[in-house]
């Protein structure tokens, strides 16, 4: 068990899901697609060939189309007679439609804004309209452009040499260069936007906070960088905030990056046993100490693995015995999180006293059983391992019983930072400790605008359009939730990121 244990550990992946090679089995899944429907169309071929029925695979039920497409009626010409007795005498009984889903290709277009001149006849002064605002000095690209550059790049992790080469396909030149230009520009004409976001952030009651490797480019060599996120997401305790994610970059894991980040909020802060929060929950901190609330879904994770070791079937006669103490603390958890699931969405006060009522006996049943279960263990264990990560920190994983606005995972946080663990194998490192705090800065505005259920590429151009405008005071009007409610156009997108 010791050696599965450290397999897994180097080889394998901490997630459950990926544990179930559930990536591979939707990979296989979409190849069978294929296949099946390749078949199909093969069968179907073959059929008007001669008398063997042709092969029918039983379909789904499929949704109907959005009623927001525009509809294009394309009526097939009727017959003029009748085709089995030649009568012109046709009445017509109705009609059949099949719905096709299209698209229409790109496309580039240049605005031309014409500014009239005129000379006064009295005075012979020269008047003419000011020129239209460009985000970039002296630019030449429109908002619409700029959002779709922004938001390829650090939405959909597309580096802007892949995007210059795309758009040369389409016959439009537009070097790295240039579009790096473009990006740094909106970046600075975004600053006081993500200023407000930011400070919606730290103002909140409880955060979520987590970080992940980003390599950054060193001398001949990359430097295992961090990203944090702290994530303030109200939702689940019945808050009526609008939710909201912010992200820094640091060449390092120290621990003053944290201190820094936080350094003027006041609150609860749920995340994972890092050493670098500590001193945040200190009573001599300045303004005051966090409230800490660990994460019980990476005390789980530990368990599970020696849970699951042997649980998969492929290894057949191979398989390792599993721990049945691992197993047992596995169950008893989930317990907690049935409990979890029926109070998400309720308010603070409604949640606590569900868990006073339910989850504390469940909680206390479960520190006597590790307790009793620890002292015949040996410190060599790796059960011993995992039941000593809890212990030795019990205090912040039952604050959740005390309070009702505390989640029982960190959820929110991981959920945050999946984009940059996906996006870092695309572009593979950020160029330098600027561009890891741009590509953080953005990220910020993006995750926020996901959060609050937006299509981020049409809020950038949108924002880009009216920032220039848009006075110091009103500038909150542009903020995502406020956006939605006053400017919004088209159609609201699917959920990115569950609750």
């Amino acid at each position: 068990m010791e050696i599965e244990k450290v397999r897994r550990e180097l080889y394998g992946s901490r997630s459950e899901r990926k544990a179930r090679l559930l990536e591979q089995m939707e990979l296989q899944l979409e190849e069978l697609e294929a296949d099946a429907g390749e078949d199909e169309l093969t069968a179907e071929i073959a059929a008007k060939a001669s008398t063997v029925r042709a092969f029918e695979r039983k379909r789904p039920s499929r949704k109907p189309f959005p009623d927001h497409l525009p509809r294009e009626r394309v009526v097939i010409a009727a017959p003029s007679s009748c085709p089995c007795c030649g009568s012109v005498k046709l009445s017509k009984l109705g009609e059949d439609i099949t719905e096709t889903l299209e698209v229409i290709p790109r496309q580039w277009k240049v605005i031309q804004t014409v500014r009239e001149k005129f000379s006064c006849r009295q005075c012979e002064k020269i008047s003419q309209p000011p020129a239209p605002f460009h985000v970039t000095p002296r630019g030449f690209a429109g908002p619409n452009l700029l959002a779709m550059i922004l938001f390829e790049k650090l939405g959909q992790h597309q580096p802007l040499n892949r995007q210059s080469e795309r758009y040369a396909r389409e016959g439009i030149g537009l070097s790295l260069s240039t579009l790096a230009d473009q990006v740094g520009a909106c970046a600075a004409a975004l600053k006081p936007l993500h200023a407000l976001i930011e400070a919606h952030v730290l103002n909140a009651e409880r955060l979520h906070g987590d970080d992940t490797t980003v390599p950054i480019l060193a001398k001949g060599k990359t430097d295992t960088g961090r990203i944090w996120t702290y994530v303030r997401d109200d939702r689940p305790f019945g808050g009526t905030s609008p939710p909201a994610a912010l992200y820094y970059a640091s060449r390092d894991r120290r621990q003053e990056h944290p201190e820094r980040h936080l350094k003027s909020f006041t609150g609860i802060l749920q995340a994972d046993a890092y050493g670098g929060y500590n001193p945040l929950f200190k009573g001599t901190r300045d303004p005051g100490p966090l409230t800490q609330a660990l994460c019980w879904a990476h005390a789980r994770r530990k368990f599970f693995v020696l849970a699951d070791i042997a649980a998969n079937a492929k290894r057949g006669k191979n398989a390792t015995p599993i721990s049945p103490l691992a197993l047992e603390a596995v169950k008893r958890i989930d317990a907690l999180f049935d409990i979890e699931r029926e109070v998400n969405g309720m308010s603070a006060y409604e949640r606590r006293e569900r868990r006073q009522r339910d989850s504390l006996q469940l909680v206390t049943e479960l520190e006597e059983w590790m307790r009793t279960e620890r002292a015949r263990l040996s410190r060599s264990s790796p059960v011993a391992e995992a039941i000593d990560y809890m212990l030795k920190r019990w205090n912040g994983f039952t604050s959740f019983l005390d309070d009702g606005r505390i989640c029982l995972t960190n959820n929110a946080a991981e959920r945050a930072l999946r984009g940059f663990a996906l996006g870092r194998k695309s572009w593979l490192f950020a160029g330098s400790d600027r561009g890891a705090d741009r590509a953080a800065f953005m990220a910020t505005l993006i995750m926020t605008a996901k959060l609050n259920d937006i299509d981020p590429q049409a809020w950038l151009a949108d924002v880009l359009l009216r920032v220039a405008d848009q006075s110091s005071a009103r500038l909150s009007e542009l903020l995502p939730w406020e956006w939605k409610n006053n400017f919004e156009i088209g159609p609201p997108v699917e959920k990115a990121i569950a609750a």
